[in-house]
């Protein structure tokens, strides 16, 4: 029997090429919450074409590249404001929920100017992934995600699209080598 997999926050899950859902088709996503209640997360290589100012201008000068809003998931519930804050700095408690080290979320019913002072990096995200109780370590024990240790800047890559391959190219091994997989083996 294998041990369960780690699925703290902060976490990444890594969609296999085995996972064809086009919701979460080379997905890295980052789990933000798991416990008996199910799973959440954001889908960080998921940008959209829609400039963070046309639904948040106020927002738009504390954005990390590129400056548009993400996909966060197939729930298309809300919007979560992901951060990475400095870390010599005390962070108001009204303002942002910290996750892991120096990322957390961030209101963004919070005035900018306000936040502005102790955010590195910012980025918006329209939805997010959810599984039910027990969904997740299913979806695992299929063989749908690898559960894999993040690093701070994969939630702010400024390439997004290639962040699928670089998580698994770092992870040597198999999991490089599956990096390399076609997105589509019919077609090899």
């Amino acid at each position: 029997m294998s041990e369960a997999p780690d699925l703290s926050q902060g976490r990444l899950l890594v969609a296999t090429p085995r996972l064809a859902d086009p919701n979460f088709f080379r997905t890295v996503v980052l789990l933000l919450a798991h416990g008996d209640q199910g799973a959440l997360g954001l889908v960080l290589n998921r940008p959209t074409a829609t400039p963070l100012a046309s639904p948040l201008p106020q927002w738009e000068d504390l954005a990390s590249g590129p400056g548009v809003v993400f996909l966060g998931g197939p729930v298309a519930e809300g919007t979560i404001c992901l951060a990475r804050v400095r870390s010599e700095i005390s962070v108001p408690d009204d303002a942002y929920l910290p996750l892991q080290g120096t990322l957390g979320t961030v209101d963004l019913e919070a005035d900018p100017a306000f936040v502005a002072p102790w955010v590195e990096e910012l980025r918006v995200f329209a939805g997010y992934a959810g599984w039910g109780p027990g969904q997740l370590e299913g979806e695992i024990e299929e063989g749908a995600w690898w559960v894999l240790e993040g690093l701070p800047d994969d939630a702010f890559s400024d390439e997004p699209a290639g962040l699928w391959r670089r998580v698994l190219l770092r992870q040597g091994g198999d999991l490089a080598l599956s990096s390399y997989f076609p997105p589509d083996p019919s077609l090899n």
